[in-house]
This record gives structure tokens, sequence and C-alpha cells, in this order.
């Protein structure tokens, strides 16, 4: 059974935007696995809404996925807690704003609001991922985190350089999380996107734990002009999602410094 469940996570793994369809055949190479019991998992798969057929061996999601997935995002309470901030803000500011979560090594966006100022940014929307190390969500995350994991992540996923100021090595990440660790925020400096920076703080739980990242997302003009502003921004919104979820600990030493 546990061998099963396995197989059909690592067959819903390969379904992705840029190759959305595979057939019987496809999916028992990528596996390395029989044709003939490749095509009884699908076909099982298939009769639980998993995935669906849509010709004679080809198979995409199904969509009995989806209600899955909005069941998660509507039961996830911190979620709700951080909508309600991330509208007040983007009605106010304009810009857009995510939530994000670290998941197997990468950030995964669970929430995106955008404003009337907002550019479009095609990679976060919710359900996508990121490698960790380049956005500021991600650098929020992994600073909370402990070395040891976020070097097995970077051992395993690499350190892809989106533009030419995405941070490459693990000494350099390195540093920059403790510098997010010790202002409660950190920044994404056209890290992912020229002409896009961010700028991200924790979310914590009644115990005191990171559980998410949220970020205001702008142009790099408009983030430069008013940095100090949409720090402030960011860093008090997230707090105030903290505070509803239980977490009184006061504001970061960065804000008590000022």
């Amino acid at each position: 059974m546990l061998q099963t469940l396995q197989k059909a996570v690592e067959v819903l793994s390969l379904f992705s935007p840029t190759h959305p369809e595979w057939t019987v055949g496809d999916i028992a190479r990528a596996l390395e696995q029989p044709k003939s019991s490749t095509s009884e998992l699908l076909s099982s798969m298939a009769g639980q809404g998993l995935l669906r057929r849509t010709g004679p061996g080809r198979y995409r999601l199904g969509w009995r996925l989806l209600e899955f997935g909005q069941t998660l995002l509507k039961t996830t309470e911190f979620r709700a807690e951080a909508r309600q901030v991330m509208e007040e803000v983007v009605a106010r500011w304009g810009e857009t704003m995510h939530l994000a979560v670290l998941e197997n090594g990468q950030v995964i966006y669970i929430e995106k609001l955008e404003g009337t100022h907002a550019v479009h940014i095609s990679l976060s929307g919710v359900g996508a991922r990121l490698p960790a190390h380049c956005s500021g969500v991600g650098k929020v995350l992994l600073a909370h985190a402990p070395w040891s994991e976020v070097a097995q992540i970077l051992e395993q996923q690499g350190m892809h350089a989106f533009t030419p100021n995405t941070i490459i090595t693990p000494e350099d990440l390195a540093r920059e999380l403790e510098l997010v660790r010790q202002r409660g925020y950190a920044c994404d400096q056209e890290e992912v996107s020229i002409g896009l920076c961010c700028v991200a703080a924790p979310i914590y739980n009644f115990e005191g734990r990171v559980i998410a990242a949220m970020s205001i997302s702008l142009p790099t003009h408009r983030f430069q002009a008013q940095r100090a502003g949409y720090v402030t921004l960011i860093v008090e919104a997230a707090q105030r999602v903290s505070e509803n979820l239980g977490y009184h600990r006061g504001m970061p030493r960065w804000a008590m410094k000022r």
C-alpha cells in the first residue's frame, strides 16, 4: 500500500504547466516501471478522479485535485487571517501582495492579491512554486529554518540565477539570512525579475514558530523611492496577522531601533 501511494505521488509530480498530458508509456519510462503495472495504476487513479483520460493511453490531472486544493485553502486558518490584512493593504497601496509557505524546499504561493497599481507577475500565482533562495518570502522562510536543512535544500535544488542579482553561493546566502533574522524582514532586489522588487516579513503562530511569509511586490523605482515605508508596511501587516493567530512578543528588533 505504501509503495502504491508513493508511486501515485510520483505520477502526480510529473504533471506541470509545460507538460500537462502524459501517455502510459512516457510515465512508465519516467518512473522506470513496467508499462503494464503503470497502466493499471493510472487506471485506478483515474477511477478516483485523480487523473482523467483524454484519449487512449493518455492522461491529465483530474478535477478532484482541484476540490482537494480548495478544501486545503479554505481550511488553512492563517490564510484567512492573512487575506483580510492583505486586502486592506492592497486597497490602500494598490500593490501586489503574496502569502507563501515552504514545502519540500521550495516556496509555494497560497494567496496572491493584485492592486490597481500592480504590475503583472506571472511566476507567483496561487499554487506556483519557486526556489526559496531568490525571493523575499523564500529568504524569510529559510532564515527561520536550521542551516542544516537549508544546506540540504541548496544541495538538492541548486541555486539557479534568475538574474545577475540572484544570490548563487551558500556563503552569500548564509550572510543574507543572518541579516534577515536581525532585521525581521527580507528584500528581493530584482533577484527573480529585473525591474521588480519585494519586501517580505514572517508570520508567527501562537507558539512563536514562523509558519508563513507575507510580501508586497512592486516596480523597482517605486520601491527605491519609498523603501522605508514599504518595509514598515509589510512588517506591521505581518505582525497584525501573527497577533491575530495568538502571537504576542512585541515588534522585531529592527522596529524598536527606529
